[in-house]
């Protein structure tokens, strides 16, 4: 972060007349654990913690100042300057678009409902190549997380690269005009976070306002393939560029292949390897150069500096264990990344032949905030499963009860499940039900704990 004056600070937060103005601000921090001399601490309330409970041990850990919303008992006056706002998290977000309003860098903002991290992190491990890129940290996306990534840049940053994320109407639109992207992106829009957006269309709506915080030269990319999104896109009135496979759109894939571990596609005749497995990170990859190419790079740039893209940590990571092959898919999940999932445990098998007679096992986890539309969206993976064709569904909740229920009945084969009530019951039996040689697809919502099983099978079959 580049520094800046206790008074500026306090003028962009209004938090009134400081003693102390000369005091220099080099950071942010809203956890004491990691703070740093210098640090401006913000007491956030939480759900779990009260950071105003905190601001004592901030100070004495070297904050240079705190941002608070009420008094803090037993807070001396010689402690160190406070700032006392209205709200200490709108406070974070007027800081954070100050702050990008300071410095002259670009900026790249995701957002959609399934790839938003991958493609993140194409186009950070890409752009890094030719320019000095920051982005956020691990799926930094909502109004603490966003603000937290603008503020951790350097003064020498040329690009931000920067998630937006939502699980109810109006967040895009606020975090948008924080970040006030020079590229907004919607890398897809389906049914996910249903219990706050009920609809698919509130969702395409949400998603395309992320073009809210544009400037007038900004570009807004979007899929291609999603009509209802290309048609949200056309009423909003605003110009767009899209990608996608079909022939209508700007940024087109070509000739997709999809094998076990990787896949590959043309540009212009160009190919370009993406080494992740599954159509979904056909898709990542693709909306990741149309961002590129919005800073100058040639599809020939893209396409070499992604051929050493390292996998992402609990998004379709594919890990070699023993004999066991297991896709680490267990970071979230809703019905579309669910079916992407599926596909690639369908490609591990079918497109290798050493690998026709193991048995493909899906360790499923729930899909959270559905809604109503909960046990419909389950009956509806467990279908996938059949098709995809699992041998074993091992069912990790009550929700997916409905999943193993319906995948039995739609099976032509003999799909097999086992029933657990969680992650912790799934690793304690593991052994029970795998077979060393397995082809095993670990994944389910964040809420899952799924990466528990995953630890297990590392230490069994490692």
């Amino acid at each position: 972060m580049k520094d800046l004056s206790l008074s500026v600070l306090a003028g962009i937060v209004d938090g009134g007349p400081v003693d102390g103005s000369d005091i220099r601000i080099t950071g942010v921090s809203t956890d004491t654990r990691t703070i740093k001399n210098g640090d401006c601490f913000f007491a956030l309330p939480g759900e779990n913690f009260d950071g105003h409970d905190y601001v004592r041990a901030a100070l004495a850990q070297g904050a240079a100042c705190a941002v608070v919303q009420r008094a803090v008992e037993g807070l001396g006056p010689t402690e160190g300057p406070v700032l006392r706002v209205k709200d200490t998290v709108q406070a974070l977000g007027d800081l954070a678009r100050a702050y990008r309003r300071m410095n002259p860098f670009r900026l790249a903002a995701i957002t959609g409902s399934v790839g938003k991290t991958t493609t993140r992190q194409i186009v950070h491990h890409v752009l890094s190549r030719h320019f000095r890129v920051h982005q956020a940290s691990k799926s930094f996306n909502n109004h603490i997380g966003l603000p937290l990534t603008l503020l951790g840049a350097e003064p020498q940053t040329q690009i931000i690269v920067a998630e937006l994320g939502a699980n109810h109407p109006g967040e895009i639109a606020y975090l948008t005009r924080i970040a006030q992207p020079d590229v907004a992106v919607v890398t897809n829009t389906h049914p996910a976070h249903l219990e706050g957006f009920g609809s698919l269309a509130t969702i395409i709506r949400e998603k395309i306002s992320i073009s809210d915080g544009l400037s007038g030269e900004g570009v807004f990319l979007v899929n291609g393939d999603i009509e209802p999104l290309v048609a949200a896109c056309r009423s909003k009135g605003r110009p767009f560029r899209t990608f996608g496979k079909s022939d209508r759109v700007d940024y087109r894939a070509e000739q997709i292949v999809c094998g076990a571990l990787d896949s590959s596609f043309l540009v212009g005749g160009a190919e370009v390897r993406v080494p992740l497995p599954g159509p979904g990170n056909v898709e990542n990859a693709l909306a990741a150069w149309a961002i590129c190419h919005q800073f100058g790079l040639t599809v020939e740039a893209f396409a070499a500096a992604l051929a050493g893209l390292p996998a992402v940590s609990m998004r379709a990571e594919a890990l070699q264990i023993g004999r066991l092959t297991v896709l680490n898919d267990c970071y979230n999940a809703n019905p579309a990344s669910m079916k992407n999932a599926l596909a690639m445990l369908h490609n591990l098998r079918a497109a290798c032949d050493a690998n026709r007679g193991r048995r493909l096992v899906f360790i499923c986890g729930a899909m959270a905030e559905l809604g109503e539309q909960t046990q419909a969206h389950h009956a509806e993976l467990g279908r996938a499963a059949a098709e995809a064709g699992v041998d074993l569904l091992v069912a990790v909740g009550a929700a997916t009860q409905t999943t193993a229920q319906a995948a039995r009945e739609a099976a032509r084969h003999d799909l097999q499940t086992r029933s657990f009530a969680d992650a912790l019951a799934v690793r304690d039996h593991v052994q029970e039900f795998l077979r060393e040689d397995d082809i095993v697809l670990v994944k389910g919502s964040r809420t899952a704990r799924l990466e528990r099983v995953v630890e297990r099978l590392i230490k069994d079959y490692g």
